[in-house]
């Protein structure tokens, strides 16, 4: 009996997706709940699933648009299972004796010395053979080594490619990219962004690591890394300036009381953007715990649509490719969103005396509609003391000095 194995919805107001590869052959045998193919829609990376057990024959090839519905493939429950090969025992043959080494004494190295028609008719002349010329006239010399290198490298070398090898490739725009691409257009015609910038110095929380890094890998299974420091701080931050949490609603403005940090991770699929919700509740090994697990799922493309709908504040961390300084584009229809950068050794002066400290830059892009440069800075500000203090993280950003003498 042949089973039809459709395409699943990928969410509401989603019709059409793309076969983005298949992870099985055509007329192979395939096992009941084994993923057989990548579903690509503009939102997410969706897996086909087998519902039964037999020979697989595909109906849409890799990379084809279709409909929600449409039929993928279709599963031949009556051939059976291919047997599985037995082992037999294999009588144990005994080791080849090693070879000899070759060695470049097999002949006179008098025969092995390319000469010149010219020089053999001179050799002839003067009754000398080769054994002569190399004992008789001078040493070995760093240039006759060189030239014989050189001579060697030229032959073994491969060619350089020619201009008839010159290609191109043409492959079709994923739907995923096709979307990114429409959204950071929208975003520079359809918002008043502006960027600003700060630089924090990340002594506190590298030595704060360093010290509680085998520990807390030990309580809680996971490693403790820079980027849940920021999104704690962040969610400070953003519960003392809510308008940099708030979004353009038509003609409104909407505040949430929560704070959905999204996290950008790049995948093989493109950019992924997970959503981490409540952030203003959780602690940093709680961050960490779903990072970890949010990150799991991008990099192997099984976010689902809810784990990457909503979010009210975006971080971007491309100090992990190396990136120095960059100006984030807003992740619509959020507000705001925060670029993370690498780490440097920096001069910076410290109470009148020139120190080196790790400085990470940090960059705010926000909707000027919407965010006044006061808001912008002093929120960069205020995540800049957290990250410097990370103390007052445990206070919801309140600086533990000023809580202990009430001011």
């Amino acid at each position: 009996m042949n089973v039809d194995i459709t395409i699943p919805g990928a969410g509401e107001s989603i019709t059409e997706v793309a076969i983005g590869s298949w992870l099985v052959e055509d007329k192979s045998f395939v096992e009941k709940d084994q993923e057989i193919a990548e579903v690509e829609s503009d939102k997410a990376t969706l897996p086909l699933i087998a519902t039964v057990s037999g020979q697989l024959s595909i109906r849409v090839p890799a990379g084809q648009k279709v409909q929600v519905g449409d039929i993928a493939c279709t599963i031949d429950t009556s051939v059976a299972a291919p047997a599985k090969p037995q082992k037999t025992a294999r009588k144990k043959q005994e080791a080849p004796p090693p070879e000899q080494p070759e060695t470049k004494e097999k002949q006179p190295a008098a025969q092995q010395v390319k000469v010149t028609p010219l020089a053999r008719t001179m050799m002839e002349d003067h009754k000398l053979n080769v054994e002569d010329i190399i004992q008789g006239l001078r040493k070995l010399t760093r240039s006759d080594v060189e030239r014989v290198v050189d001579q060697i490298s030229r032959t073994t070398s491969s060619p350089l490619p020619s201009v008839d090898r010159r290609t191109t490739e043409s492959s079709p725009m994923s739907p995923l990219r096709r979307k990114l691409a429409k959204r950071l257009v929208s975003v520079r015609n359809e918002t008043a962004m502006l960027t600003t910038f700060n630089e924090a110095d990340m002594s506190a929380i590298m030595n704060l690591r360093e010290r509680h890094r085998k520990t807390f890998l030990e309580k809680h299974g996971v490693k403790l890394g820079l980027m849940s420091f920021f999104i704690k701080a962040s969610a400070d931050a953003l519960q003392l300036f809510p308008r940099v949490n708030s979004m353009i609603d038509g003609d409104n403005i909407t505040t949430p009381n929560y704070v959905d940090i999204a996290v950008a991770v790049q995948s093989d699929k493109g950019l992924m953007v997970p959503v981490i919700r409540n952030v203003q509740s959780m602690n940093l090994a709680q961050i960490e715990l779903v990072l970890s697990d949010l990150a799991e799922k991008a990099r192997a493309a099984r976010l689902s649509i809810e784990e990457m709908t909503g979010g009210t504040f975006t971080i971007t961390n491309g100090g992990i490719y190396g990136s120095m300084l960059s100006t984030p584009i807003l992740n619509p229809p959020q507000s705001a969103i925060l670029g993370m950068h690498n780490i440097v050794e920096r001069p910076i002066v410290i109470r009148g005396k020139i120190e080196i400290r790790p400085i990470m830059y940090l960059a705010l892009s926000y909707d000027h509609r919407l965010i006044d440069g006061r808001d912008s800075v002093t929120f960069l500000m205020k995540i800049k003391e957290l990250v410097e203090s990370p103390l007052a993280l445990i206070h919801s950003g309140v600086d533990p000095e000023k809580l202990l003498l009430g001011i």
